[in-house]
């Protein structure tokens, strides 16, 4: 099935009460920077306002589940730790690939029309994908599955065919609450509820600009992305590691060290992150990162070689190199 774990079918209209849910989270402030939520809501939150012709969605997952724990980086403080997702080929091109594969075999046995979408278009995914039985939002918010954990990438086919729906997946997170427990930065308001503004990932990618200083020490080595939620799924027991070559770890990324990632010039940056999806944030965001998780090390060995990025022409490279000298020298002898 096209590398594709998992696929289901629902319709358009079987999540009604998106709209009420994207409007409480948007009123509350939880998307921060990602002004595109708001500005494109009334797509997002009803599937069939963004293409009124389809009458099915086709979800499908694509496990990217890693052969290594995400969470074993954490402990070394020289190293950043990278979210797997971006750490091999970006799976933007790899999944939309797949799908217009599918798309184009589904119009070729049964005609009709077909939209493809992943992750850059307005659609409520997770959502769409529970509707469809591939699994639940856990109480992190991402989707769950009991046949392949949460390491999932999601993809959607609209087509104007009528087909036959899929029974929605139910709640299967019990009382369990390890991915709430874990998150350094207490992005879980509630179970089922995230407050964007603390996430790491959200904080580490969509963010720009300084990062709060109470929420710095949190993101401890995380430079591009968080899993630690994801990491202790229960759930993960049953996931189908991934497949495809290309989401494997592309150089030194599963482990790099931040003395060859805080120099990166823009060059450097761009030809280092060739086809990743890192590319996105730029050098002057990545880097600001990297010197977090410098100063969350408070090594003295760094002291020297980010000197001179307190001058950088990036501002918030320059505070950021500001703050993690302060960090370290806090703790010098």
């Amino acid at each position: 099935m096209e590398g594709f774990s998992n696929a289901r079918i629902t319709k358009p209209d079987a999540i009604p009460d998106m709209p009420e849910r994207l409007e409480a989270f948007l009123s509350a402030g939880y998307h921060g920077q990602m002004a595109w939520m708001e500005d494109r809501k009334a797509w997002r939150g009803a599937p069939s306002a963004l293409w009124p012709e389809a009458r099915s969605v086709v979800m499908l997952a694509e496990s990217y589940a890693p052969n290594v724990d995400p969470l074993g980086n954490l402990i070394n403080h020289d190293i950043g730790n990278i979210s797997v997702y971006a750490q091999g080929k970006d799976y933007h091109d790899i999944v939309k690939k797949r799908l217009k594969r599918l798309a184009r075999w589904l119009v070729a046995e049964g005609g009709g029309e077909v939209k493809v979408f992943v992750d850059t278009a307005p659609v409520a995914e997770k959502p769409l994908g529970q509707a469809a039985g591939l699994g639940w939002q856990g109480k992190h918010t991402n989707l769950v599955s009991r046949d392949t954990g949460n390491w999932m990438f999601l993809g959607a086919i609209f087509t104007s065919l009528k087909l036959e729906p899929d029974l929605a997946e139910i709640d299967h997170c019990g009382n369990c609450t390890r991915c709430l427990d874990i998150c350094p930065t207490k992005a879980f308001v509630a179970p089922y509820q995230m407050d964007a503004r603390r996430c790491i990932s959200y904080l580490t990618i969509e963010h720009k600009g300084p990062v709060d200083l109470e929420l710095r020490p949190g993101i401890g080595n995380h430079i591009y992305g968080c899993d630690d939620c994801l990491a202790v799924c229960p759930w993960n027991k049953f996931a189908v590691q991934a497949s495809d070559i290309r989401y494997a770890a592309k150089g030194d990324l599963a482990a790099p060290r931040l003395a060859d990632l805080v120099v990166l010039s823009d060059i450097d940056f761009r030809e280092k992150f060739s086809g990743s999806p890192i590319k996105r944030i730029g050098r002057d965001r990545f880097v600001r990162n990297v010197l977090y998780a410098i100063g969350n090390s408070r090594n003295p060995s760094y002291l020297n070689m980010i000197a001179t990025l307190i001058t950088d022409p990036d501002p918030t490279v320059a505070e950021a190199a500001v703050w993690a000298t302060g960090q370290i020298k806090l703790t010098a002898p």
